[in-house]
């Protein structure tokens, strides 16, 4: 039987996984513009260390994040892989949304039973 739990939990996941990519784009095409803006000023050593430490450890994890938490969204919208909708709300959690993934982490685990 459906219940808002598992429905309330992937809209929850779907939101926090679209914010964290938003996030991750941004950080990238934000540190690509400061990249062109440190070899514009003749700064080249920094323009090429900066810009992929930040995509490397800020960019790519928030998009890995985004991604893992809309595909546990999906899994909970269609109450399929308990274990994925429940990845995916942890996925939810850092560093965004944090009580968006709390709250769908209880939901996906109070739905257990409505997952096949």
């Amino acid at each position: 039987m459906r219940t808002w739990k598992a429905t309330t939990a992937a809209v929850l996941e779907l939101v926090a996984g679209a914010l964290h990519l938003v996030a991750g784009v941004v950080v990238m095409l934000v540190s690509g513009a400061l990249a062109a803006g440190l070899e514009i000023a003749g700064l080249s050593d920094v323009s090429a260390a900066v810009p992929v430490s930040v995509v490397a450890f800020i960019g790519i994890p928030l998009l890995l994040l985004g991604v893992s938490a809309l595909v546990g969204g999906i899994c909970a919208l269609q109450e399929k892989h308990w274990g994925l909708a429940l990845f995916g709300a942890i996925c939810s959690i850092p560093p965004l949304a944090g009580v968006l993934g709390i709250v769908a982490i209880v939901l996906v685990v109070l739905s257990r039973e409505e997952f096949e």
